[in-house]
């Protein structure tokens, strides 16, 4: 398998869908981990960055345009969003939910990654991957709060198997806590949010719409049933919340498929919350 450089490329093991041909090479599942790169890659990313900012500008007022057209498309699920007495628009969801994100570091033997985390009550646990947790090398890893504060966060346990692992920050951080989807609140068609630090950059908010449930996939040595998700999810999404519109987290963003390793393609998977939910709360069980 070529050797990938550069920066945006997913990172980490690969994965093989059970559904693709083994033997094509050209699908795989990627766990969408960041790693911090060299003084030259980030001089890279400053141009690249710079060069997307053009972008922005050319195409900003057609994406504004595009997303009131779509909202207008959707009368019939605003009211019963309304009804519910939930917020029925992205941005508010977003607004609701950036508070309670995290950036995540992780120095290990192989270099340093990235990732991303959210919390799920008000003792300050973080939910996030373990795929991201187990690059450590000790019982701690680095938290980047959503003020920019860092502070070390306390690796309180991890599942390999739903390969979701609980990190414990400082009460003083004062992380919003994200309220969950309840058990079979999920539609397929409905729109979501991926919240998380892609690239490094933090409290980066991506919109798309809930693909598919219960999809089988095969993650590492592991099956999981996942949440499949066209919201775009690159490396340093990893252990984020995907949200939708009531700012609800349904699932955690932990996959991405690509061809030939060309990163995100509208592709992605989350472990459904109340999957991620039941493992965590026998983690904080355990490990307080």
């Amino acid at each position: 398998m070529a050797v990938q450089t550069g920066l945006g490329e997913p990172r980490g093991p690969w994965f093989i869908s059970p559904d693709l041909d083994q033997g094509s090479g050209n699908g795989r599942f990627d766990v969408p981990d960041g790693t911090v790169v060299p003084d030259s890659a980030t001089r890279w990313r400053q141009r690249l960055l710079a060069a997307l900012a053009v972008v922005t500008l050319s195409v900003g007022s057609g994406a504004v345009a595009g997303g009131y057209v779509a909202g207008l498309d959707g009368v019939a699920p605003a009211a019963s969003t309304k009804a519910a007495g939930t917020p029925a628009d992205l941005i508010a969801a977003a607004a609701q939910v950036v508070p309670g994100v995290v950036s995540i570091r992780v120095t290990g033997g192989s270099g340093t990654a990235t990732g991303s985390g959210f919390a799920i009550d008000d003792q300050q646990h973080v939910v996030t991957n373990d795929h991201i947790v187990a690059r450590g090398k000790g019982p701690t890893v680095q938290v980047e709060a959503p003020d920019g504060r860092q502070v070390t966060a306390r690796v309180v346990g991890r599942d390999s198997s739903s390969d979701i692992a609980v990190l414990r920050v400082p009460p003083s951080v004062g992380l919003t806590p994200l309220p969950l989807a309840k058990r079979g609140s999920t539609r397929v068609g409905e729109p979501v949010l991926a919240v998380g630090s892609p690239l490094g950059l933090p409290g980066t908010v991506t919109a798309g719409i809930v693909s598919a449930l219960d999809r089988q996939v095969r993650l590492g040595d592991n099956q999981h049933t996942a949440v499949q998700t066209d919201a775009s999810i690159n490396p340093g999404n990893s252990g984020g919340p995907l949200v939708n519109a009531r700012g609800e987290v349904v699932g955690v963003n932990t996959a991405i498929a690509t061809i030939d390793g060309n990163g995100s393609i509208g592709i992605g998977f989350a472990i459904p919350i109340e999957q991620a939910q039941q493992v965590a709360d026998t983690i904080i069980g355990k490990g307080g």
